[in-house]
């Protein structure tokens, strides 16, 4: 019997590595997203200021992200997340001593460098590992450690702020990104930049392209940016929800776990990309975008209306199917549609939509939170969805998968 190509399978040492490092990463970064707002507050910001302070670090990160993006295609991904590793390091210390909300908001700048660096490298990195009949289901899985993060760091800084206080949550996140620099040192493979129809070798050692010249390609996927629209209408619900979730809440005098909204997503979102995860190779990406457009109205009607634990964790479920599921299939599509030589600046592409929505969600979210009635606050979030379905339907000749 011939035996499987080691070059073909899923998984694999460094593709494991590199999703510890992802989990590592994000966990980092959203352990203190959800604990800035009311940190900010505390620190004597208004609302307002609140959202700004929560955004800041992704309205950087949107306008580093292209160059990230361009760099992962050229260079070593090992040197990029080392660089990103270094200033999460810097920003996570200058939280737990930040005085004010001006310090706060230049900590969560340098945090939106790194971020930047990070995501797309990593990104990228998973993307060179894979081969491309598994990119659906391998972005699945990268999509999945993302998405656990997203969900695990907010509930464990969320307890931690409650027993030992903001200061001393934000030097856990620390510890996180020194886990990350150590899985990514034992990747074999150092992520060098694939030449145009090659490969690199195994030990990621080939020769850097050809110097290019700036361009409006060779910084964004132009097929790519309307999925990144389409993914920016589920993220702005999403993360305003996860920046003012635990306010809003208390606003309301809710007798609800906030806390446990965070596990239980997480929870979800891994059953559903375990069973589904074949799925994302072989069904539309219209079918997926017609389930997470329901379950994401869905949500926000259940955070809006919830007066106990059980509607709240409906929510959670709920999310898994919109901004979970919606999150590794725009990614996966946004890749092959681009194609692996292309694979860094498709990501870069596609977290634009990622940036736009934590900058815009919390934003958003902090506007909404100090001038409009607190039950107003998920309901006018839903609005969302028929924008991302314009942008979808006027724009679905235009992106089309590669040959």
């Amino acid at each position: 019997m011939v035996g499987i190509d080691s070059d073909d399978r899923l998984m694999n040492r460094d593709v494991a590595l590199v999703m510890a490092a992802t989990f590592c990463f994000m966990a980092s970064n959203m352990l203190v997203s959800p604990l800035m707002a009311g940190f900010s507050e505390s620190l004597g910001a208004g609302g307002a200021l609140m959202g700004v302070v929560a955004a800041m670090m992704n309205v950087v990160s949107l306008f580093c992200r292209p160059i990230a993006g361009n760099l992962a295609d050229r260079t070593s991904k090992r040197t990029l997340v080392g660089i990103g590793a270094a200033l999460y390091l810097v920003s996570s210390v200058w939280y737990a001593l930040a005085g004010s909300p001006a310090s706060l908001i230049a900590a969560r700048m340098v945090n939106g460098v790194g971020f930047a660096c990070c995501s797309v490298c990593l990104a990228t990195w998973m993307a060179m590992l894979l081969p491309i009949r598994h990119m659906g289901a391998g972005m699945g899985l990268y999509g999945t450690m993302n998405a656990l993060a997203m969900a695990i760091g907010p509930a464990v800084g969320i307890r931690a702020q409650q027993l030992i206080g903001y200061r001393c949550t934000f030097l856990i996140s620390t510890v996180l990104a020194a886990l990350m620099v150590i899985a990514v040192l034992f990747v074999r493979n150092g992520g060098h930049p694939i030449r145009q129809g090659g490969r690199a070798d195994a030990a990621g050692t080939d020769a850097r392209p050809a110097v290019r010249r700036l361009s409006l390609r060779s910084i964004v996927e132009p097929r790519v940016v309307p999925l990144s629209l389409v993914f920016m209408c589920f993220s702005i619900p999403y993360f305003a929800n996860q920046s003012f979730l635990v306010e809003v809440a208390d606003a309301r005098g809710l007798d609800v776990d906030v806390s446990l909204f965070f596990p239980l997503y997480a929870a979800a979102l891994l059953v559903l990309r375990l069973a589904f995860r074949n799925l994302f190779d072989t069904k539309p990406f219209r079918l997926f975008f017609i389930v997470g457009t329901v379950a994401m109205v869905g949500m926000l009607l259940c955070l809006a209306l919830m007066r106990n634990d059980w509607v709240l964790l409906l929510g959670a479920v709920l999310t898994a199917f919109s901004y979970g599921m919606m999150s590794s299939v725009t990614q996966a599509e946004a890749v092959v549609i681009a194609g692996k030589e292309r694979s860094g600046i498709a990501n870069s592409t596609y977290y634009i939509g990622i940036d736009l929505g934590m900058s815009l969600g919390p934003m958003l979210g902090g506007l909404f939170y100090g001038s409009l009635p607190i039950t107003w606050f998920y309901p006018l979030f839903i609005i969302a969805m028929p924008v991302a379905w314009i942008i979808y339907l006027s724009t679905a000749r235009f992106v089309a998968r590669r040959g």
